[in-house]
């Protein structure tokens, strides 16, 4: 704590970001770096706080005083090194998560938290600017193989690790290119793929082998893959989305999220798409159901692509501004916020919930049919009733459903291994990481269901170890989790 009365002195800056009417004409990313002191003045604010609970917040136990405190004295080498100990990817977690760490600061007890995910990108950016983030590949082999199936942050992250200790890595994925959801998920705005790009090129740069293109348990048997290698890694997401089992379901103009983002990635990497098959939100009324962040992303890429008009749906009620009674600090509060997509523009309506849908002639959705709804508990359990004369239609060209994720595709892959799965659908592991087939193991959403890109990462370090310490007899590699 370099400064005593920061947290007292100085207010938080949220960090800056290009014009609305600006950044809805194009794809680069919002946010903008801080000016240097404005930076250091925020790393100013973290305070002697004697337990530091940003640590219980951050799955992958981040050094957060130490790199804040570093930053404040200009001691960026040092600062980067804190980094790196902990976190494989900085630079994609201070673009993409939403931050626990911050919720469980002590100074948001009763004031605005430390801006801990900007200073954390700033680091990284600042190393990058500098020269600090250099190749560095392992100086002996194990002659151990290992293929991660996968290249979201879990199986990167553990394919990182595992290079690091001297194994020989295979990454594989049935897209075609590397990044799982970073690739194809996550707009354009939100984080540009050269950013993603860096780092895989000092990945492969180390020694980690890429191949695309290999949809394991339907290109390739995953018994083959078992037999090739001594140990294998599924990390290969939870891409079952989650549907909206209703009437006038089949309407053409109604699309799962993933496959309008995914679409939309591909046009920004210059990728051609045949014009029947693409789904633009030009000129349309536009009705995105699901409140969270993949609905707040295709918020993002609607406005880019120039909507007429578009309303965000939410089943559950507007949550408070401030923190309720039921949800103290430190835990994650649970409040209203305004994502850089919802200041764009849009309708959000909460408390509601869809009926059905009818359409024209031509088996297009014309109209979605809904009705208000009162939460309730149930043993705990909410549940949703119908508030009676609430019904209500809404005129519509476009439909994307952004509900969330069941779990892992079941076909295929997890089929062919017999490896248990878990009552909820996820694949089981044990407390090494490894499933109930001696030498698979699994980590990220897969096995935790969807989740946060820190989860995954601190998950793919931890397997990273079990894996390191099958093949090995012991592991030195950290285990976050």
């Amino acid at each position: 704590m370099g400064k005593l009365k920061g947290f007292i002195e100085i207010e938080r800056q949220k960090a800056p970001t290009r014009p609305v009417d600006e950044r809805v004409r194009d794809w680069r990313e919002v946010y903008l770096p801080y000016r240097t002191s404005d930076l250091r003045a925020q790393g100013a604010r973290c305070m002697d706080c004697g337990i530091p609970f940003c640590h219980q917040g951050c799955p992958l136990g981040n050094l957060i005083p130490d790199w804040n405190d570093l930053v404040y004295q200009g001691k960026w080498q040092e600062a980067i090194e804190r980094l790196h100990k902990t976190n494989n990817f900085p630079e994609w977690t201070g673009r993409l998560c939403p931050a626990p760490c911050e919720g469980s600061c002590v100074l948001a007890i009763d004031r605005e938290s430390v801006t801990i995910k900007s200073i954390e990108l700033s680091i990284i950016e600042r190393a990058f600017e500098d020269g600090r983030v250099k190749a560095s590949p392992p100086p002996t082999r194990t002659g151990r193989t290992v293929a991660i199936i996968g290249s979201g942050p879990a199986g990167l992250a553990a394919a990182d690790q595992l290079n690091r200790a001297g194994h020989t890595v295979t990454v594989f994925e049935k897209s075609d290119r590397i990044g799982g959801l970073l690739r194809y998920g996550i707009p354009e705005f939100k984080m540009e793929k050269r950013f993603l790009n860096r780092r895989l090129d000092i990945l492969e740069a180390e020694g980690v082998r890429f191949r695309t293109g290999v949809h394991v348990g339907v290109d390739v048997p995953a018994g083959e893959l078992r037999t090739r290698h001594d140990a294998l890694l599924l990390a290969g997401g939870a891409g079952w989305p989650r549907d909206l089992k209703v009437p006038g379901r089949e309407l053409s103009g109604i699309h799962f999220a993933m496959e309008f983002l995914t679409q939309q990635n591909h046009l920004c990497e210059g990728d051609s798409v045949p014009s029947e098959r693409i789904i633009s939100a030009a000129g349309k009324r536009v009705v995105i159901i699901g409140g969270g962040d993949t609905g707040a992303d295709c918020l993002g890429t609607v406005h880019r692509q120039g909507a007429a008009s578009v309303a965000q749906f939410e089943l559950l009620p507007r949550p408070p501004d401030a923190r309720a009674a039921e949800n103290p600090w430190p835990d994650w509060p649970n409040i209203f916020r305004v994502s850089a997509a919802h200041e764009e523009g849009g309708e959000r309506v909460y408390a509601v919930s869809t009926q059905h849908f009818s359409g024209d002639a031509e088996g297009r959705v014309t109209t979605l049919h809904a009705n208000k709804v009162e939460m309730r508990r149930d043993n705990g359990r909410p549940t949703f009733k119908p508030i009676p004369g609430s019904e209500f239609e809404m005129p519509v060209d476009l439909v994307l459903l952004a509900m969330g994720f069941l779990g892992p595709d079941r076909p295929g892959m997890l089929t062919e291994l017999g490896v248990r799965l878990t009552e909820r659908g996820n694949v089981w592991r044990d407390e090494t990481w490894m499933t109930s087939e001696p030498g698979v193991f699994t980590a990220g959403d897969m096995q935790r269901g969807q989740s946060l890109i820190v989860w995954a990462i601190a998950e793919g370090r931890s397997a990273a170890r079990g894996i390191d310490a099958f093949l090995m007899g012991s592991s030195t590699l950290p285990a976050p989790l």
